[in-house]
């Protein structure tokens, strides 16, 4: 194979194994009582991996922790703004490592500068 075909499978495999992260994650959080309310949801450049809610509580899930939390941020703002929701919100992190596929949930893991209630 010549370069561009295995920077393709690289390509393809790493989105692979995005998407599977994302799945464990989201079995997870149903699993542990979050009510999944979307997934991969997209506004234009904004992406929210998981949104789900638990005991009155808007939660930002996000399954890699590679992105800039401002994105996330401006994301959730927007979801929060388009859908009208009127929930506190709070920002996890779902991390899915190595082959064992040992996950963790890190909960409240960020703050945003923006106030929700």
């Amino acid at each position: 194979p010549n370069f561009a075909e295995l920077k393709f499978r690289e390509m393809a495999e790493h989105n692979e194994l995005g998407r599977t992260g994302e799945d464990e994650a989201a079995d997870y959080l149903a699993r542990e009582g979050y009510h999944i309310i979307d997934r991969n949801w997209r506004s234009g450049h904004k992406e929210l991996d998981i949104v789900c809610e638990r005991d009155g509580v808007l939660v930002i899930a996000e399954a890699k922790t590679r992105r800039d939390a401002r994105f996330i941020v401006l994301a959730a703002d927007a979801y929060v703004r388009l859908n009208r929701i009127d929930l506190p919100v709070r920002f996890d992190i779902i991390t899915v490592l190595g082959k064992n596929r040992q996950l963790n949930h890190i909960i409240d893991a960020f703050r945003s500068p923006v106030w929700y209630r």
